[in-house]
C-alpha cells in the first residue's frame, strides 16, 4: 500500500499510556475476544492502534493484515505483533485509501476506528470491496446515543473540543446506518454502554456485531 502517516503523537502518546489501558481495566478485552471470536481466514484489520486487539485473534486465522496510519501506534503495533497467536503484517495505510485487490479478505474488523474516519461512507466501500461474498465485517463502535438529551450532548461536544481530545473521534455517528447504506447486510447487532457506569456519558453507547457482504453463494441474487 501506499505510505500515508497520519502523525497524532500527543494522542498515540495518551492512548497507549492512558486510554488504552483505561479501557481495558473498564472491560473492553471481554469484548474483544467476543468481536474476534468468529473469524477465519485472513483477516484486514483497520485501525489497529498499538496491537490491543492482536492477543485475542482466534487460531482459525490464518493471517491478519493490521492497517494504522499513525507512525507511533504502528510502531507499537509492530512490536505488539511479535507476540500475536497468529500471524500479523502491520501496514501503514488509511481506510479511505486500501488499495487491496477486490476480494483479498475473508474477514474486516474495525474496533474504536469508524468513529475517526475522515469519510465513514468511502471507508465501507472501500472494506465492502476488499471482502469476498460471504465474508464478515466485525465491528465494535461507540456511536450516536439513543435519548434526545445525549445526542445534543453528542453533537455539542464533536463540534467542539472532542474531536481534538480523542484523535478525530466523533461520538454522534450513526455506524449501523452507515454499514448497511455500504451494502453489507446486518446479521448481529448488540448495543451497549460502556463503560458501564452509573453516570450516563456522551461516549458511552457502543455497538458490537456483525455484518456480512453478500454476493454469489450467499443471499445476494
Amino acid at each position: 500500500m501506499p505510505r500515508t502517516t497520519t502523525g497524532r503523537p500527543v494522542f498515540a502518546r495518551c492512548y497507549a499510556r492512558v486510554a488504552g489501558p483505561g479501557m481495558e481495566r473498564a472491560g473492553a478485552t471481554e469484548h474483544r475476544r467476543r468481536l474476534l471470536a468468529p473469524l477465519a481466514g485472513e483477516v484486514l484489520e483497520l485501525g489497529a492502534g498499538n496491537g490491543l486487539n492482536f492477543p485475542h485473534y482466534p487460531p482459525a486465522v490464518a493471517r491478519l493484515v493490521a492497517v494504522e496510519p499513525e507512525p507511533r501506534l504502528r510502531s507499537l503495533a509492530e512490536r505488539a505483533a511479535r507476540d500475536a497467536p497468529v500471524p500479523v503484517e502491520v501496514v501503514d495505510g488509511t481506510g479511505e485509501r486500501l488499495s487491496f485487490p477486490d476480494g483479498s479478505f475473508d474477514g474486516a474488523v474495525v474496533c474504536l476506528t469508524l468513529c475517526s474516519v475522515t469519510d465513514q461512507a468511502e471507508v465501507l466501500r472501500r472494506l465492502h470491496r476488499v471482502l469476498r461474498p460471504g465474508g464478515q465485517l466485525r465491528f465494535f463502535e461507540h456511536v450516536r446515543a439513543s435519548t434526545p438529551g445525549m445526542r445534543r450532548a453528542q453533537r455539542v461536544l464533536d463540534a467542539t473540543v472532542w474531536p481534538l481530545l480523542a484523535g478525530g473521534c466523533h461520538m454522534g455517528r450513526d455506524t449501523a446506518a452507515a454499514i448497511t447504506g455500504a451494502g453489507f447486510a446486518l446479521t448481529e447487532l448488540d448495543r451497549f454502554a460502556f463503560p458501564d457506569v452509573s453516570f450516563p456519558l456522551p461516549s458511552a453507547s457502543h455497538i458490537l456485531g456483525t455484518a456480512v457482504r453478500e454476493g454469489p453463494g450467499t443471499n445476494e441474487p
